[in-house]
């Protein structure tokens, strides 16, 4: 008879505590270091926590991904529960999340396996939810590891930027980027290369009002895709405005496309990379 089978996933993969309850999926927080201090995602500190020091300091955290031996910690007590597990990794290429993780699975002899999503925030979290129903039909760990990772390609993720200040602070634009940006009202699209371990690229760079950029940046990503796996979608945002919330989630229930639209807060790690008011709607294709 099989073991049964556990669903775990990095924090960043952005599944609120209603859904990781709603779908039995343990997720491991990585960490937060301003300085000398080091805080748990979502544990010991938040996103707007992290902001607030940012509009203080001017300074940016360090994000610091779970080494082997946490991750040996964290699956030894679900195998010693007699678990086999598989684990939802953040993309290879965002983070040695995913590499960590794969050392401490290989010392638990065929007992634990893991996913690199290839992908970051719910576009990790889409993985791990179809591998929380494949479990609950029955498939062992090893089955679902495979059919999974044989998935990542169809989980589809992206956001918009409403400012660039965020990713100047963290090294990822000049500042003669986000001059130009703010002089034009450029709102940077960001779209995750899931064919090549999660790499990032800038997208469509949209132009005016936010509010009006985020229709069109919705409308524009569901063009992209014939074939829409119509069970769920994300809006997933870093502490954006309600009423942009709002706009997008009313122009998405509209399209009777999808028959459950999800939103959820993204963790300390995604926000602090992007800022506030960044926005993504992420989902899977068949």
């Amino acid at each position: 008879m099989a073991n049964k089978v556990i669903i775990t996933a990095d924090r960043t993969c952005d599944l609120n505590k209603e859904l990781t309850k709603r779908y039995d999926i343990h997720d491991i927080p990585l960490h937060i270091v301003f300085g000398d201090e080091s805080y748990d995602d979502w544990e010991t500190i938040t996103p707007e926590q992290v902001y607030e020091r940012f509009y203080k300091t001017k300074e940016l955290p360090k994000t610091a991904a779970n080494n082997v031996e946490e991750y040996f910690d964290y699956f030894k007590k679900f195998i010693d529960e007699g678990y086999d597990i598989v684990h939802i990794a953040l993309g290879s290429k965002l983070s040695s999340t995913q590499s960590a993780s794969v050392m401490a699975a290989q010392q638990f002899e065929g007992r634990a396996f893991c996913v690199d999503s290839c992908s970051l925030s719910t576009g990790s979290g889409l993985l791990a939810i179809k591998a929380s129903e494949m479990r609950d039909s029955g498939m062992s760990a090893k089955e679902i590891a495979e059919k999974v990772q044989g998935m990542v390609s169809k989980s589809h993720a992206s956001f918009v930027l409403e400012r660039l200040d965020f990713m100047k602070a963290g090294g990822r634009c000049s500042a003669i980027t986000l001059l130009g940006a703010n002089l034009l009202s450029l709102r940077p699209s960001i779209e995750v290369l899931n064919n090549d371990g999660g790499a990032m690229t800038v997208g469509k760079k949209y132009r005016g009002k936010y509010g009006k950029v985020l229709i069109e940046y919705m409308e524009d990503t569901l063009a992209k895709y014939d074939n829409i796996d119509t069970d769920r979608v994300f809006i997933t945002h870093a502490g954006a405005n309600q009423e942009y919330i709002d706009s997008v989630f009313d122009a998405l229930n509209k399209k009777g496309i999808f028959k459950e639209i999800l939103i959820t807060r993204a963790s300390c790690v995604i926000s602090s990379h992007c800022g506030p008011n960044t926005l993504g709607v992420l989902f899977m294709t068949k």
